[in-house]
């Protein structure tokens, strides 16, 4: 991944409820999710003028995450990460590569701890 700077916007700990799993009930009763997600895109621009009209919102991120969990009911976390990294890229083409973790803290598996989560980096593809 060539970055011409290591700067990023992180959006971390994000919870949604979602209906989305292999398994039919996850499709009814729903669970909550985490995400994490990383953008990488200069921020020179930005940090020298303090003008938030140089960046992206962290709102506008969050809102097209968000609205991702409602758009479509994805039986694979991989899928609904992917979908999520495709929104942003399509949304922003300031925006180089995106970093997303994407959690089920409660899958419908017994297990006395931990999360089930997938993390996938992508660069733009036409970048």
């Amino acid at each position: 991944m060539s970055i011409e700077t290591d700067d990023v916007i992180i959006l971390k700990g994000l919870a949604f409820y979602g209906y989305h799993g292999v398994m039919p009930e996850e499709g009814k009763v729903g669970c909550r999710f985490s995400v994490d997600v990383t953008c990488g895109l200069d921020l020179r621009a930005a940090a020298k003028s303090d003008d938030v009209d140089e960046t992206i919102s962290y709102e506008f991120i969050f809102n097209i995450v968000r609205d991702a969990f409602g758009e479509h009911r994805f039986k694979l976390l991989e899928a609904l990460a992917q979908h999520i990294v495709d929104r942003l890229f399509e949304a922003h083409e300031e925006i180089d590569w995106v970093q997303i973790r994407v959690a089920k803290p409660e899958a419908p598996i017994p297990v006395v701890t931990g999360e089930f989560a997938v993390k996938l980096t992508r660069q733009r593809p036409d970048g």
